[in-house]
This record gives C-alpha cells, sequence and structure tokens, in this order.
C-alpha cells in the first residue's frame, strides 16, 4: 500500500514527479537520531519552519536500553514513546498512546504551515499502517518536502510507501541540508 492518503495514492494525488521525499539511515546505535537533530537545529537557525518529530535517547549503559523520548518540531514538547517494561522484558517497548500524541501535535504544526517536515522514523507502526504514515502523506500532498529516518527493519516497507521514489541521501549533516534547501527552494524569509 503505497503513500495512502484519504483513499487515494498520495503520487495519484500530487504526482510522482512532484514528491520531496528523502530518507538517511546511518549505523550504529542512535546515530541516525542524532543525526536527525542536528539537522532539525541547523535547519531551524537557518530559519526554516520545521513540523515533525527528533527522537532524543536518554544516556544510557552499553547493556541498557535507553528511554526513547520525541521533541515535537519546532518547540516541543518532548514527549516519552518508550515504556519501562523491566529488565529483563524482551518485548516492543514502544508505547503507542504516547506515539499517536506525538502524531496529533505534529499534524496540529503541519495545518499551521510548515517549509518542511523530519521524521524521526518510519518504523513499525509506519510499517503497518499507523504512526506517522498519513501524516508523512499528507505533507507530500501539500507538497511540503519530508526527510525522514529509515532503519534496516523496515526500510522495506518505507520504499514501497514511497513506490521507490524517495531519495537516499548519505547519513550527514551537510549532505541533508543541502537536499533539504534545495527541496525547499527557497521558503527561508
Amino acid at each position: 500500500m503505497a503513500c495512502r492518503f484519504a483513499g487515494e495514492s498520495a503520487l495519484e494525488k500530487i504526482g510522482k514527479n512532484a514528491m520531496k521525499i528523502a530518507y538517511t539511515l546511518a549505523s550504529g546505535r542512535g546515530k541516525t537520531n542524532l543525526l536527525l537533530a542536528d539537522l532539525a537545529a541547523n535547519l531551524s537557525a537557518e530559519g526554516l519552519k520545521l513540523c515533525g518529530t527528533v527522537q532524543v535517547d536518554s544516556a544510557c549503559g552499553a547493556d541498557e536500553r535507553c528511554d526513547m523520548d520525541v521533541k515535537v518540531l519546532p518547540d516541543g514538547p518532548l514527549i516519552r514513546i518508550s515504556q519501562s517494561l523491566g529488565r529483563e522484558s524482551r518485548g516492543c517497548r514502544l508505547d503507542p498512546d504516547a506515539l499517536e500524541q506525538a502524531v496529533g501535535l505534529t499534524e496540529t504544526e503541519l495545518a499551521r504551515g510548515a517549509d518542511l517536515m523530519i521524521i524521526n522514523k518510519f518504523g513499525k507502526h509506519e510499517a503497518d499502517g499507523r504512526g506517522f504514515r498519513d501524516t508523512i502523506a499528507t505533507a507530500l500532498a501539500m507538497d511540503i518536502p519530508v526527510v525522514v529516518g529509515a532503519n534496516k527493519l523496515n526500510l522495506d516497507a518505507f520504499l514501497e510507501f514511497c513506490e521507490g521514489l524517495a531519495m537516499p541521501i548519505e547519513p550527514d549533516v551537510n549532505s541533508l541540508r543541502d537536499w533539504a534547501l534545495e527541496a525547499v527552494g527557497g521558503a527561508i524569509a
């Protein structure tokens, strides 16, 4: 099911040539999160109006799982999207209600207008048709460029969602910044 938006594909609504979506995948635990947070800070400082989320992981030991928080762009709040299930737990720690809260706040910011959307990760919820999936499609239909953090587990689902048209960007802040500035095409005030 590719880029679904209000019963039709976002690509059917906006056209394949107009879609501005890029993704990056950094190797190393938490590296994509740090990269996208740096990108958001950089672009915000340059005057872009951002919406979306960046993930901020709490410091933890090498053998411990980090608490996962997302900052709703541009100015917060910070929402804990992980649940504490105990030291020996092996299940999914994502708090779906907290994720949906972040989605709702992002949609509110999107409705106010934005130059660019950054989504910290196209994860399992998005691969299953939930989470930020519709929000991404809405931004694309509004001609707002989107940068997404990818992960190996859900990369195929993300590429299917975008009908293979998402642009892979090297995992460095300058490459992502260059793509974003070109995609917004002079949106900086």
